[in-house]
């Protein structure tokens, strides 16, 4: 039987909170990826990078996200754990571990 590692591996990944800044907030408001970088107090490369994927979104960029798009900061770091805890998972099977625990039976 699966084990809840093993069925949650095999789910569509969830979207990275780039993705979710790109179509949900950027896109609906015409704010450019130069606007957003200003208004937030950082750089077009670190947004560009945020957008496509290749930056997680820390604590500090949540606050900032959420404050320029009146949200909660929540939101985007469970958005962005979701998402590393996904990526993790889906190799769960080749971190070796040693358990530290007996399991009892179900």
């Amino acid at each position: 039987m699966p084990t809840i590692i093993e069925k949650a591996s095999k789910m569509h990944a969830p979207a990275h909170p780039g993705e979710i800044l790109r179509e949900l907030y950027l896109k609906p408001l015409g704010v450019t990826i130069t606007q957003a970088a200003g208004a937030l107090g950082v750089t077009r490369k670190h947004i560009s990078a945020i957008v496509n994927g290749r930056t997680p979104v820390t604590p500090e960029m949540a606050v900032r996200l959420a404050k320029a798009f009146a949200t909660e900061p929540e939101i985007w770091v469970n958005l962005q754990s979701q998402y590393d805890l996904w990526r993790v998972r889906k190799k769960a099977a080749g971190i070796k571990v040693k358990s530290l625990v007996t399991r009892k039976a179900a």
